[in-house]
């Protein structure tokens, strides 16, 4: 235990930051190794993939066991000749037909359905990206018996010329990102809900899924296994009920049933729930649809179906429900915090991303972070180019003594203050990579530096002026997880293994961090991108070869030496310190001190959370504790 609060001590006892960027950058004060990427821009294409607005028109690829199919564009199953195939935009010289032809009717799911199954998503314009990485996924699946509902116009529009087969929902709902649990939240659930009723006496099996998921698997072969069953329902079970890919055991099962994920057949029984439940819900607009459900459905819980199939009766003893097993149809807890399927060796079909924080962005971060989100080539080819670092992580911070409070923030502050020193240097070289220079300070020789820390750049000059560079973020690491109740820690019976690589928004406001901020309050951007970006088999290789790797070190001495052997010459200086950079790092400081979030929570104690704080290490005696008033009660800006 003393070991890590050596560590900590010793990182507490450093000057403030912005002294550290004008000194200890060059002086080395801090363990870390720094890499700059910058993409060579030119007039012509990318040899790996081309830049157009159909981008995601893109030869898929294979990552992390993932299986994304060679061809996208052709689905495997027959279909008519008047069907046109998914991806394939319809000619820009022909005009968009009527409104009235996208609404749904029997007819156009029978057009789309595949032994007699639909799956289907909707959302509106501010959730496209999401639609169409959830459509990408399907079709690299070999799976195209899908539809879109478009609650506003213009979002169905952008999936019309995108060859994306939707139909209009009528909900004429903002194009804006509503947040969870906003009252405009609340009426897009009521829209799920009507829309199982209108599908269902169509006589068509129906997978709903919200957006914010995607899938690893096609799991019609899956759902086809339990043909008894009304619904099959995905959960917000933690504590795994079972280890292979039998359904959850029901009897285990204390969670949630999530209602992301699941399938339904037009039986009489589930059309009887659909009524019941769409008339609660219009008779009380205070009800969450998903707790709606859960409160029908659990009117009667048992007895079980069969003694094999995990299938059991419940709503009015005549529903058949299994509930899909945690570790295959996985959440957000299950798959980023425990990584079920990984302990299990098993693949999984689903990914949703609840137990999140910092919302849309947040989801989105997640899905980047397990490279399953599908961006466009822009995003993997910054103008400024890219800065990394690799986080120095002592192994007492890591593993010594008890998993508590103390230890977790011993460790998680060790690495803030890397990442803000990161950022920091991002924040500089956005103005310093604007000169070409014509010299690089580098050590003479190769031998060791006498206990010195170097920091290690990889920097490639574009041919442009420089842009903003992006900051790669770091793997995260913590000792405790996080949620919104009161915990011990890991939640019991959970397979939460301490340390776990933890999920940036755990730590971090994602949200704030890619919000626009005002440059005259808080100084230029910081853009950002997950720690596992450099990783994504859809970086291009360009980028990836346009690395120059840098050592700098102080200017006069020992092994330190101004040369231009390098394969891109130039010379990096940080400014000095002056009355503008003072106002640029209070401007930064107040940045950053936005980016933190907090840590939830402690048991037997209101509140229960607690800050973290980007510069905890000024403030003698910092110690993780919650606020003891209502007036301490504040984030640390």
């Amino acid at each position: 235990m003393r070991g890590w609060r050596n560590a900590v001590q010793e990182t507490a006892a450093s000057k403030p930051l912005f002294l550290t960027i004008y000194a200890t950058v060059i002086l080395g004060t801090v363990v870390s190794s720094f890499y700059v990427f910058s993409a060579i821009y030119s007039p012509t294409a990318s040899p790996t993939r081309s830049i157009s607005s159909s981008w995601l028109l893109a030869p898929p690829l294979s990552q992390n066991g993932v299986s994304l199919s060679s061809n996208i564009s052709q689905p495997s199953q027959h279909r008519s000749n008047k069907l046109r195939p998914i991806w394939e935009a319809p000619s820009r010289t022909s005009k968009m037909p009527r409104l009235k032809s996208f609404r749904l009717t029997k007819e156009l799911v029978a057009q789309r359905a595949k032994d007699n199954v639909i799956i289907v998503t909707f959302g509106n314009f501010a959730f496209m990206d999401f639609i169409l990485t959830w459509v990408k996924h399907l079709t690299d699946l070999g799976v195209s018996n899908l539809l879109v509902g478009a609650m506003d116009t213009k979002l169905l529009k952008a999936l019309y010329w995108k060859g994306i087969p939707v139909f209009d929902m009528g909900s004429h709902i903002s194009t804006d990102d509503v947040g969870w649990g906003s009252p405009i939240f609340h009426k897009m659930g009521r829209q799920k809900v009507l829309l199982i009723n209108a599908i269902l006496p169509f006589g068509f099996e129906l997978l709903m899924c919200d957006t914010d998921m995607v899938w690893l698997k096609n799991p019609l072969p899956y759902l086809a296994r339990y043909p008894d069953a009304d619904i099959l329902t995905s959960s917000d079970q933690v504590v795994p009920t079972v280890v292979d890919d039998r359904l959850a055991d029901w009897k285990q099962v204390g969670a949630a049933y999530n209602i992301g994920i699941f399938h339904w057949r037009p039986t009489p029984p589930a059309k009887k729930l659909a009524k019941e439940w769409i008339d609660m819900l219009l008779a009380d607009d205070r009800i969450w649809d998903q707790n709606g459900f859960n409160e029908l459905v659990r009117r009667q819980t048992g007895p079980a179906f069969d003694d094999e199939s995990g299938i059991f009766y419940s709503y009015d003893g005549n529903l058949k429900l299994g509930i899909l097993p945690e570790s295959l149809f996985c959440s957000g807890h299950t798959y980023f915090v425990q990584a079920l399927h990984q302990q299990f060796r098993l693949q999984p079909y689903a990914l949703h991303t609840t137990f999140q924080y910092a919302g849309t962005e947040g989801k989105r971060h997640r899905l980047r972070e397990a490279m399953v989100f599908f961006d466009p080539p822009e995003y993997y080819d910054a103008p400024g180019g890219f800065l990394s670092f690799r986080p120095s992580i002592s192994k007492s911070l890591l593993l010594d003594g008890e998993h508590n409070l103390e230890s977790h923030f011993s460790l998680i502050n060790y690495q803030m203050r890397q990442i803000r020193s990161a950022l920091a240097i991002a924040s500089v070289l956005n103005r310093t990579l604007y000169e070409f220079c014509h010299e690089l300070l580098v050590p003479s020789s190769n031998k060791s530096n006498q206990g010195k820390t170097i920091y290690n750049l990889e920097i490639h000059f574009s041919k442009e002026p420089m842009r903003c560079v992006v900051q790669v973020m770091p793997p995260l690491w913590c000792r405790l997880d996080r949620l919104w109740f009161p915990h011990p820690g890991a939640l019991l019976g959970s397979l939460t293994r301490q340390p776990f690589l933890c999920p940036l928004d755990h730590v971090f406001e994602v949200n704030v961090m890619l919000r626009d901020l005002p440059a005259e309050e808080f100084g230029p951007a910081i853009n950002i991108r997950e720690y596992s970006f450099l990783n994504n088999p859809f970086l291009p290789q360009r980028v990836r070869e346009s690395w120059l790797d840098v050592q700098l070190c102080q200017e006069g001495t020992e092994d330190c030496h101004a040369s231009s052997n390098t394969s891109r010459p130039g010379l990096l200086r940080f400014p000095k310190r002056s009355s503008e950079e003072t106002t640029r790092e209070e401007k930064f400081r107040k940045r950053v001190k936005q980016y933190v979030g907090i840590w939830c929570c402690v048991e037997n104690h209101i509140p229960g959370h607690i800050y973290y704080d980007m510069y905890w290490d000024e403030k003698p005696g910092w110690k993780p504790i919650p606020p003891k008033t209502p007036e301490d009660d504040h984030p640390p800006f």
